[in-house]
């Protein structure tokens, strides 16, 4: 069994929000309780199968990129984040994060000592979703398909 590991898939910026009608003031989505090593890159036909029955039609997987059982990817429409739980791993969460509502992104690339890169989405009505990812990922041609999709 691997060590513990050292950084959350995902870190969702507290931001208060305007509680709705019966609403308590809170977020929206929970990463936090994430535990999980950086992300990957994974093979697009690995993760197909997973997410192919909540795509849409015309929507095709850009790049993904995975953990030890987690995953992420971006396809031409959205970030698609699945967090698989249980001891089986047959209950998975999706959260769809549309490129429609980002409002800003950040890239951070790795360095010579800090070989972790980053890539942080600000959400409309959502905040900021941070992705990290091992040393060898090329954020670069993430921030670069982003902006293909939201300029």
């Amino acid at each position: 069994m691997p060590a513990a590991p050292s950084a959350d898939l995902f870190r969702l910026a507290r931001r208060p929000r305007a509680p709705a009608s019966g609403a308590t003031v809170g977020e929206v989505i929970d990463f936090e309780k994430a535990s999980v090593f950086k992300l990957a890159p994974c093979r697009p036909e690995d993760i197909a199968p997973q997410v192919s029955p909540i795509m849409i039609q015309g929507e095709q997987i850009v790049s993904c990129f995975k953990t030890v059982r987690d995953f992420v990817v971006f396809t031409n429409k959205r970030v698609i984040a699945v967090n698989v739980q249980g001891m089986t791993g047959r209950k998975k969460d999706f959260t769809s994060l549309p490129y429609s509502r980002v409002q800003a992104f950040s890239i951070e690339t790795a360095g010579t000592f800090d070989m972790d890169a980053e890539l942080d989405l600000w959400f409309s009505g959502l905040g900021q979703v941070r992705l990290e990812f091992r040393g060898h990922a090329d954020v670069r041609l993430l921030g670069q398909m982003i902006a293909t999709f939201i300029l």
